[in-house]
C-alpha cells in the first residue's frame, strides 16, 4: 500500500521516544514532527537519519482507513493503548 497524498497522520499522531533530526528528545503524540513538510511529506524519508520507528511504520488498510481523519484516530488510539502508564 502507498501512503495517502496529503495525509501525514503517521508523522503527527504517534509519540516517538527516540531522537529525530530537529527533535533530540523525540516528540509527544499529537505534535507534528519538525520533518513534516507543508505538503505532508517527510523531509528525511529514505535518508539514514530517519528514525527506525518511522521506517518500521508502514501504511496498511486498517491503519490508514478511508481518509486522513480515520488514520489520525486509529494512530492516536494505538498510541494511547501502547503507551506505558506512569506509576
Amino acid at each position: 500500500m502507498e501512503c495517502r497524498s496529503g495525509c501525514g497522520a503517521c508523522c503527527i499522531a504517534p509519540s516517538i521516544t527516540s531522537a529525530l533530526p530537529g527533535m533530540p528528545h523525540g516528540k509527544p503524540a499529537g505534535v507534528p514532527c519538525v520533518q513534516l513538510l507543508p505538503d505532508m511529506r517527510c523531509a528525511v524519508f529514505g535518508k539514514p537519519e530517519r528514525p527506525a520507528f518511522c521506517g518500521g511504520l508502514q501504511p496498511a488498510a486498517d491503519m490508514c482507513g478511508t481518509d486522513r481523519d480515520a488514520a489520525l484516530l486509529w494512530l492516536t488510539q494505538l498510541d494511547a493503548a501502547t503507551t506505558p502508564k506512569q506509576l
